[in-house]
């Protein structure tokens, strides 16, 4: 069948039923329009830092909707994928609307060793970190990364989390945001492994997947900067208290120091920088347009990237509430009494009753409304 997105037109195959694990048809997933609404804006963000990229690898390209898009926007294109219907379909999609490019039907792992290209974007079904080692060598400026095995990265699948990642990843409240910083940390533990520095410049963790956009800069003293900026969050599941520390070697505390609780569970090695760059973020927001499927959900999230505290990790209000036994209150009011406090407080793109501060459980407790001396919790 044929869909139009973002200004061409593509055949595509059709409805199929995707299951984790299955990779043997070549997918179109409709529900990734925003995912590839906000890469064409990332591209055309970066291309204005950064003039002198051009060549884009769509890397794990299926019906090469990613790598068609980034042609019409003016890259030097190359698509990628094993199976020969997929390459099939790139060619056939490439001509559909008179763009050129390279189509490979082969491994990109291979290519990504043998040829390097300014931006390299995996998208692959399930995890990619079967792609990261060869992807970071390749990619010259930029390394785009989906992920969609979000249990495995929240810890809900927690073994299959620990082989793929090498972490240990915790199933918590703000589980969206362990999966988004538990990927950025294995990318980066990898990129450090060539003396390659990752830098997240925008992220965001949206429904069924996490994405993240690198750049990469070669240096060991580069690389060295980036892996101190790993280390581990220490999760109170009773009042859900958290610190964060950073280093590679986890140093729980004894005991919850809110709570008292012995139930302690620690994560890591997660990412604990940023995951944007502010001004960044403003850029791609400024460069969706109006022909763009999701253009007001784009703008939207970014602005809400923008805004965000961006540190880690964020709260949930209801879940907060719940623990402390009283009714949620709306979430302008909430933070506005945490800043009324003298903290900083900010939305999250996680959920809508999501939020970020530099105040502690009992401290968003008491500034909130309710003093954690009155009643046990």
């Amino acid at each position: 069948m044929r869909v139009r997105e973002g200004g061409v037109e593509l055949s595509v195959p059709g409805e199929r039923t995707a299951t984790e694990g299955v990779d043997e048809d070549v997918f179109f997933n409709p529900d990734q329009e925003l995912n590839r609404d906000l890469t064409v804006a990332v591209l055309r963000a970066y291309r204005d830092r950064e003039p002198r990229a051009e060549t884009y690898l769509d890397a794990t390209a299926a019906t090469g909707v990613r790598g068609i898009r980034a042609a019409a926007d003016g890259w030097t294109v190359t698509l990628c994928d094993r199976d020969p219907e997929a390459a099939e379909f790139c060619e056939e999609n490439l001509a559909r609307n008179d763009l050129s490019g390279d189509v490979v039907a082969g491994d990109a792992n291979v290519l990504m060793h043998r040829e390097t290209f300014d931006v390299v974007d995996l998208d692959p079904f399930g995890t990619p970190v079967p792609f990261a080692d060869a992807a970071v060598r390749s990619a010259g400026n930029l390394l785009c990364v989906t992920a969609t095995d979000t249990a495995p990265l929240c810890g809900a699948h927690f073994r299959a989390g620990v082989r793929r990642y090498g972490a240990v990843p915790r199933n918590t409240e703000y589980h969206a945001e362990m999966g988004l910083r538990v990927l950025v940390s294995a990318l980066v533990r990898t990129a450090a492994r060539y003396d390659r520095a990752a830098s997240p410049v925008f992220s965001h963790a949206t429904r069924h997947y996490a994405r993240t956009y690198l750049e990469l800069e070669s240096g060991a003293g580069t690389a060295d900067d980036a892996v101190d900026e790993l280390g581990y969050v220490h999760h109170c599941p009773e009042c859900l208290y958290r610190e964060h520390a950073r280093g590679l070697v986890a140093d729980p505390p004894d005991g919850c120091p809110n709570c008292g609780s012995d139930q302690r569970l620690s994560a890591g090695p997660i990412w604990l920088g940023p995951l944007h760059e502010t001004g960044f973020v403003r850029a791609v927001g400024g460069a969706v347009d109006d022909g763009m499927g999701t253009a007001e959900a784009a703008r939207g999230l970014c602005s809400t990237l923008a805004a965000e505290l961006d540190r880690p990790t964020h709260y949930d209000q209801h879940r907060l509430c719940k623990v402390w036994g009283r009714p949620a209150t709306a979430m302008d009011e909430f933070l506005d009494a945490l800043r009324a406090a003298g903290y900083e407080a900010s939305r999250t793109h996680y959920g809508g009753t999501t939020f970020e501060t530099d105040a502690d459980v009992a401290e968003i407790r008491a500034a909130t409304g309710e003093d954690p001396s009155s009643s046990a919790g």
